[in-house]
């Protein structure tokens, strides 16, 4: 979406080839402007799916997931990295690989906030290796529950995210897919996301 691309310009600044700083407006400073349009333009393209919890992984998909599951008028489940010792009950529990930080970690949920049954949608700030989304996949599926879609703020499309989740069989959606990245510019691609 036109929104997206113009404000990843505007203030996004490639480190490298593979590493976009957006921490002024999307995962450090948030502009709570652009999280309502995220949520809103999420919220129209899944709009008649019977969509009945929106799911992310902490931290920065938080904003992004809350807008659109206030759009949708559904509740916001949080993917933890780490199980709490607070944790009562059983969790769903999945091993994700982080491209930005280089390191494992075990993204889990209470089965109380995904019972069986719930068509959910999964939003993220960033699509890179696909990991974080295929584990929230794995979870969406071993509860029962049918994952009606994925909602990407940022898709990096030179990375293999998006075929491992097409081969998967996933639907995903992206406001803004990178075609190449340098610290001399961003490179969009144009297409429908």
């Amino acid at each position: 979406m036109e929104f997206m691309r113009q404000r990843i310009a505007r203030d996004g600044r490639a480190l490298d080839g593979n590493i976009l700083l957006v921490d002024s407006f999307l995962n450090h400073q948030l502009d709570m402007d652009l999280m309502r349009e995220i949520g809103l333009a999420f919220a129209e393209r899944f709009q008649g799916a019977g969509i009945t919890r929106v799911v992310t992984v902490e931290s920065s998909g938080i904003a992004p997931a809350g807008m659109t599951a206030l759009a949708l008028g559904v509740p916001l489940v949080v993917f933890k990295k780490r199980a709490s010792r607070i944790t009562n009950g059983t969790v769903y529990q999945a091993n994700v690989q982080s491209f930005t930080k280089n390191t494992q970690y075990e993204m889990t949920v209470s089965t109380k906030y995904l019972p069986r049954g719930e068509r959910v949608l999964f939003i993220d700030d960033f699509l890179a290796m696909g990991e974080a989304a295929l584990g929230a996949a794995k979870i969406i599926k071993e509860a029962g529950c049918e994952l009606v879609g994925m909602g990407i703020v940022i898709e990096k499309a030179f990375q293999p995210g998006r075929k491992r989740l097409d081969d998967h069989g996933h639907e995903v959606y992206s406001l803004a897919r990178i075609r190449a990245m340098s610290p001399d510019g961003i490179e969009f691609l144009h297409e429908i996301c």
